[in-house]
């Protein structure tokens, strides 16, 4: 049980110096332009690779299962605007559906 406490503790410094390091090097400079269009498109790359790689990827290999059905109904009632619960209890069902038919 200690050897999780030391490694939450070291994890939370880490992430902690990672967040501060960006502000203390740079002071009251800017980016330059490029950088900051960059960096203002980086957390939408990185949440959709992880969506690509949760919904299509197993054990290394690419695969279209439930998941991807779930994954194309959320797609479906976000662009009709549907409040977040709604979205993942649509997409659950909706995979749960697909499941239950054998789509594993």
């Amino acid at each position: 049980m200690r050897t999780g406490w030391i490694v939450l503790a070291v994890l939370s410094l880490g992430t902690y110096a990672l967040k501060s390091a960006g502000p203390l090097l740079l002071g009251n400079r800017t980016l330059p332009p490029l950088f900051e269009r960059v960096v203002t498109r980086m957390p939408a790359a990185l949440l959709a690779a992880l969506v690509i790689t949760s919904a299509f990827a197993t054990k290394g290999h690419l695969v279209l299962d439930a998941r991807a059905v779930g994954l194309a109904v959320a797609v479906v009632a976000l662009s009709r605007r549907a409040g977040f619960i709604t979205v993942v209890l649509l997409a659950a069902a909706a995979t749960a559906a697909a499941r239950q038919l054998g789509m594993s």
